[in-house]
């Protein structure tokens, strides 16, 4: 395992050339204007580079001990001056051709960050809203997919209905010790938000990872569970599902937000409030 031991050319099994002996991965910096207008950071390749002259992202060959997102970031730092620290990895997108692939990994921005020229891959970096990006002008690669990848620029929150799901999770004795069993619930949620989640229900994109933001509302006996970094806890002062809704209501409304909960009632409550829903035994199979 070394530095640039990925650099080279590779077959997929549709016949075509790609970079990347071991794969390769791309950079989407999203940041989004207080009324939720996306603007995307976009790199103009230099003219000897493979499909020279047009604008794509950041992105290049994997190292053979690379995952797609530090590939990412890597690269993003090299071609165009871009510090990981400000970054928030939000999803990942695979476009697979059988034996190569190449993963658009989507990271919200804190600002409109500083991006210049970094190597000489790059002789251009622009922020564009989507209506302003040069379609005309695009990488083909990129132009293939921006249609999916389009639709997963927004950042997802999961609210977590904790009483239900554990309920429904069942685990012996939970019942004698619903805080013990809410703290346990917390610490394997956390664990997600490094490993990210799958298959998420539609209308969400199927990306092939989501990183979500999670809250968990807890309430009785479990209200003194402590948050742990990465989760948001929420404990309810009285009932658990005006909780729930409340934490809906305060994610902005251009951003998604899907609620994991079995009951009936609160399903409805928040889909009328423009949120997704999903059933325990969606999260429990995360876990």
């Amino acid at each position: 395992m070394a530095a640039g031991d990925g650099d080279g050319w590779a077959r997929c099994d549709l016949g075509h050339r790609h970079w990347g002996l071991h794969h390769a991965a791309g950079l989407l910096a999203v940041h989004h204007d207080d009324d939720g207008t996306p603007r995307i950071l976009m790199q103009k390749r230099a003219a000897w580079s493979h499909q020279g002259g047009t604008w794509a992202l950041p992105g290049g060959a994997l190292d053979s001990h690379e995952d797609p997102v530090r590939g990412a970031l890597r690269e993003a730092r090299e071609e165009a001056g871009l510090n990981g620290d400000d970054l928030r990895v939000q999803g990942i997108y695979l476009d697979d051709h059988g034996a190569w692939s190449f993963a658009t990994v989507i990271a919200e921005a804190a600002g409109l960050l500083e991006a210049f020229p970094a190597n000489r891959e790059s002789v251009a970096l622009r922020w564009f809203t989507p209506e302003t990006i040069p379609s005309g002008n695009l990488h083909p690669g990129f132009a293939a997919t921006w249609p999916v990848i389009s639709l997963a620029l927004a950042p997802l929150t999961v609210v977590l209905d904790v009483a239900n799901i554990v309920g429904a999770r069942a685990e012996h004795g939970w019942w004698r010790d619903r805080a013990g069993a809410a703290a346990r619930l917390v610490s394997e949620v956390a664990a997600l938000g490094t490993c990210g989640v799958r298959d998420v229900p539609a209308p969400l994109p199927a990306l092939e990872r989501w990183f979500p933001r999670f809250t968990m509302v807890v309430e009785g006996a479990a209200r003194g569970v402590a948050p742990v970094p990465g989760v948001s806890v929420v404990a309810a002062p009285g009932s658990g599902d005006d909780a729930v809704v409340r934490a809906v209501r305060e994610v902005p409304g251009w951003q998604r937000v899907l609620v994991v909960t079995a009951d009936r009632g609160l399903r409805e409550r928040v889909t009328a409030e423009g949120a997704l829903v999903a059933g325990p035994r969606w999260l429990l199979s995360q876990l």
